[in-house]
């Protein structure tokens, strides 16, 4: 059985969970926090979160998780049959990770964890923000899914990534950053999935866990 190793309050975690559940693969949660221990580092080097095990060893990016996925368990496809249409889901998952979550993340330190950010950074993550938010309206299909009328890959990670990131820009700039987008309605739409409303749960509860944690 795969093994699951991370925490429910990741999004990273969780664009794994919401895969695997969509795909009613069978896996074990194993709880691990990123405190950068030897039993960590032994299973993913860069002592990053999420890692997955598999019955042929261990693996430690994302985005090769994702792929695994698919290609080891073919039942209910997250990904087109074709090519091209397929590498867009990826172009999708490429871009909202790189030029949304990953330049947000910049931000997250004072919007949720009570940490200071300069001025300089803010002021250069919202330049960079913006550029991406309108560059991924023009490739974001919302029909009603991101990558058009199916349910892919591209959901697992916009369902856990999107909502962050309007969060986070909306409690360091006033505004969300995406609020151009039918971001809202998108969720909405999500959050009618059982699968996605499990994975909010375990979040909420896990997010607790972490902040009852001594420091």
């Amino acid at each position: 059985m795969l093994k699951l190793c991370g925490f429910a309050a990741s999004n990273y975690y969780n664009k794994i969970k919401l895969a695997l559940l969509e795909k009613d693969i069978a896996f074990e949660e194993v709880l691990a926090w990123a405190d950068r221990s030897s039993a960590l580092l032994e299973k993913s080097p860069l002592g990053k979160i999420p890692y997955m095990e598999t019955s042929q060893g261990v693996m430690c990016e994302s985005a090769v998780m994702l792929e695994y996925i698919e290609s080891t368990y073919p039942q209910k496809p997250l990904l087109p049959a074709d090519p091209f249409a397929a590498a867009k889901v990826r172009e999708l998952i490429v871009f909202m990770e790189l030029h949304l979550e990953l330049v947000a993340r910049e931000i997250y330190s004072q919007a949720f964890f009570g940490g200071t950010v300069s001025e300089e950074t803010k002021v250069r993550t919202e330049k960079l923000l913006k550029r991406g938010a309108k560059a991924f309206g023009k490739l974001a299909k919302f029909g009603p899914y991101i990558a058009g009328n199916e349910f892919t890959l591209a959901d697992c990670v916009a369902a856990v990534h999107l909502p962050i990131v309007s969060l986070a820009t909306k409690a360091i700039y006033g505004v969300d950053v995406l609020a151009e987008l039918p971001v809202r309605d998108y969720m909405k739409l999500m959050n009618e999935r059982a699968t996605l409303q499990k994975v909010s749960a375990d979040r909420k509860a896990n997010t607790e866990l972490m902040r009852s944690r001594p420091k």
